[in-house]
């Protein structure tokens, strides 16, 4: 009963810190509807969630978009979370709710919050801390700088993955726990599984390295315990020692070794997808100042009790440009918390938490070191640093007396006092220091009126008051995610005006970051030019899509950024030699060009296209004539017989037709107007076709010459077929065991009763 009583206490507490990000974030969006949609999320993430949902609409799996070739791998991405559960059934349901493109993010990033606040508590909790010092981890964890700023509001892979490292945490702690069942290894695997497919790389480096040092932290511990000889007494009554051997080291670590080999299993087709995919990108070739560009500045710590510090900081071109440390705030109660402990209680502390406090350090380094490989931007440990932080300092906090208490309050009243002496001589207060710093001095003034009265229930909890009010100020004092682009997308974009769904177009413009952001254009953007992957809106067939792994391929070929564009000398050049009868444009299938008004190119010749439609935007030209079909019989090579091509059906992952190829001695070469990825795979009245491609842009097959039959090409890649059996025999294993650990707890109860 009291196991139960615990649970459901447990539960209890997860809801409420919950409910308090969700009301915290509501009061965001009442002070600005658009804080948890920037950047990225507006030209990336939120179109493609929109396509992933009118895939599971029509009963598809979204591996593929038709929408995009540059993000036309949705799987390959990886940062749409494409194999997770709950990211899928999350974009459904929201999908069906008549809202903006504004609330939609909104609703997809708190209901993240709110999982992320759940799972700092629950880690917090099974580590005997209170109920307010767990609410307290669950505001730090979720609620922090790095999180608000990038991870709800723009990256949202780092979010969508890092929402489940406290709970893969909090499993592994119970992996370890030799006090529990044998069963114990079923706990890490499902968590891990909802990491590794939540989108974000550096959230799985954060979870090895948490699962390492845990690991290392669990045979230390049971070797100081086998060190500590027990003795036997002697037939005549003296004592001698005996030597106990240390099998139970690594016994202790066992079911977490067996745990994160299911959980990878289970998330098997995600990794593999991204292996395969980044093989030969733009990724694997980044520029060497990449990984000097958001290291943590030695001089910017500060900000983690005031967040309107501003220090240089090499920003993405590489620059040392003024930056306000917004990303560290963390509420200013956890340093103070957690450096009082280390002043005045040092030997007690480094012993009760000196392992958590060894993780900080590392992580503290790692912050402010460059990067490497396909790595980049150190400041994206920061969401590991605040939960550790968090960690240590609620720890601090619950072995504080209320004197310490009063000094902890005392010690954070004194530090905003010479961080605000500091900024105004050095400068470095930023523009928002003030009313911040007033408001923080407050704050400490009200955590130290409050322990010196002493009352018990209210210095408990505030903590996690101060921490909330603290963290809901900085946010509305500093404008989060301000170095970043945002951009005016109007709901319009869901209609297909003025362009036509049934061809393929390549859109032309210049940098959206520079050209398209509020600052440049304040009116609504983006109906013609269709930035990023904003044609997924519509539905719109566009070359062009938002990738920041640019796979090899009509990135490639088309040199394209990040943000979709693609190299405006090289656009003119294919506008200019590329876009007749038998160019390189036709042959891959674009019968639509889109020219931003920056641009006063067009193609050529002109008597093959047409000027559509000129507006504010650019100009839309079509090819004369009908749409191109997605599929053809072409003659590349001088070598082919024309086949015929009906009846195409044409899916997201598969596509079949009809085919006639006349008989003689040249067989048909049949073309897709579909971006080419390794994997596709091609049948014909039960015989297997070669699939190849033209420098990796279009899949093409040859069909034998007299053939006849229903031809079908369906994306079937190694890394699929290997990564589905790896996850189906491992939710196999962890079903079954499951059913089996099920059991025994049944049995358990029953002998007890």
């Amino acid at each position: 009963m009291s196991r139960l009583r615990s649970t459901r206490s447990e539960l209890i507490g997860a809801t409420i810190a919950a409910v308090a990000v969700i009301l915290f974030s509501t009061l965001l969006l009442a002070h600005n509807p658009r804080i948890f949609w920037n950047d990225d999320y507006e030209i990336s993430v939120l179109p493609v969630f929109a396509d992933m949902a009118r895939a599971w609409n029509h009963g598809e799996f979204p591996l593929l978009s038709p929408f995009s070739w540059v993000c036309g791998n949705l799987a390959g991405e990886f940062q749409y979370g494409v194999f997770s559960i709950f990211i899928n059934a999350l974009i459904v349901c929201i999908w069906k709710l008549p809202l903006t493109f504004s609330q939609q993010a909104a609703a997809v990033s708190i209901a993240h919050l709110a999982v992320l606040s759940a799972g700092a508590f629950m880690l917090a909790r099974g580590r005997q801390l209170s109920t307010p010092l767990s609410i307290f981890v669950a505001l730090v964890g979720s609620l922090n700088g790095w999180i608000i700023c990038w991870g709800a509001s723009d990256w949202f892979g780092a979010l969508g993955a890092f929402t489940w490292l406290p709970w893969a945490w909090w499993a592994a702690e119970r992996a370890v726990n030799p006090m529990r069942s044998s069963w114990r290894f079923l706990w890490p695997a499902p968590f891990i599984y909802l990491l590794i497919t939540g989108g974000f790389p550096y959230t799985v480096l954060m979870l090895g390295l948490v699962l390492a040092w845990l690991a290392l932290r669990t045979m230390f511990q049971a070797r100081a315990i086998d060190n500590v000889s027990p003795t036997r007494t002697r037939p005549n009554g003296s004592a001698r020692s005996v030597n106990r051997p240390y099998l139970n080291r690594p016994a202790r670590i066992w079911p977490l070794c067996v745990g994160v080999i299911l959980g990878l299993g289970l998330a098997a087709p995600a990794w593999l997808a991204l292996l395969d995919y980044v093989h030969g990108s733009a990724r694997q070739s980044l520029d060497p100042s990449a990984h000097w560009q958001w290291l943590i500045p030695w001089n910017a710590w500060p900000g983690l009790v005031l967040p309107s510090w501003t220090v240089n900081w090499s920003n993405f071109s590489s620059k040392m440009e003024p930056h306000r440390a917004a990303e560290l705030a963390c509420g200013m109660v956890a340093p103070a918390a957690l450096l009082l402990g280390l002043v005045v209680n040092s030997r007690a502390v480094l012993k009760k938490i000196g392992w958590e406090l060894a993780l900080l350090l590392v992580v503290f380094i790692l912050a402010m070191l460059p990067t490497a490989g396909v790595f980049r931007w150190s400041f994206r440990w920061l969401p590991l640093f605040h939960l550790v932080l968090a960690l240590c300092a609620a720890e601090a906090l619950a072995a504080f007396p209320q004197k310490r208490r009063r000094i902890a309050a005392f010690l954070l009243l004194l530090l905003m006092l010479l961080l605000m002496l500091v900024g105004i001589i050095a400068k470095t207060g930023g523009e928002h220091l003030f009313p911040l710093a007033w408001i923080f001095f407050g704050l400490a003034l009200i955590w130290l009126g409050i322990e010196s009265f002493g009352f018990q229930f209210a210095s408990d909890w505030s903590p996690p008051a101060i921490t909330f009010v603290a963290l809901l100020v900085t946010y509305f004092c500093i404008p989060p995610n301000g170095g970043v682009p945002k951009y005016n997308l109007a709901q319009s974009l869901l209609e297909s005006q003025p362009l036509d769904p049934q061809r393929l177009y390549f859109s032309v413009y210049p940098p959206p970051e520079t050209l398209y952001r509020m600052e440049a254009k304040l009116a609504p953007i983006g109906q013609t030019v269709r930035l990023g992957s904003t044609s997924m809106w519509a539905g719109l067939r566009f070359v062009n899509g938002y990738s920041p792994i640019r796979p090899a391929g009509v990135a490639r070929e088309l040199a394209s950024a990040i943000h979709g564009e693609a190299d405006p000398n090289l656009a003119e050049w294919l506008l200019q030699h590329q876009a007749n009868e038998d160019g390189l444009l036709q042959r891959i299938g674009i019968d639509g060009i889109v020219v931003a008004k920056e641009f006063n190119f067009a193609p050529q010749p002109a008597s093959e296209w047409q000027l559509v439609t000129e507006n504010d935007e650019g100009r839309v030209f079509h090819r004369q004539g009908e749409p191109l079909p997605v599929v053809r019989s072409v003659n590349f090579f001088g070598k082919n017989s024309i086949a015929r091509i009906t009846d195409i059906a044409a899916g997201r992952n598969c596509l079949s037709v009809s085919l006639d190829v006349p008989a003689g001695e040249h067989p048909a070469l049949i073309a897709f107007s579909r971006p080419f990825f390794p994997g596709y795979r091609a049948r014909i009245n039960g015989n297997n076709l070669a699939v190849f491609s033209e420098r990796n842009l279009i899949p093409l097959v040859e069909v034998p010459p007299g053939m006849h039959g229903r031809m079908t090409l369906s994306y079937r890649p190694d890394w699929l077929i290997y990564g589905g059996v790896s996850a189906i025999t491992s939710a196999m294993v962890w079903m079954v065991s499951a059913i089996f650990a099920f059991c025994a707890l049944r049995r358990q109860r029953w002998r007890r009763k």
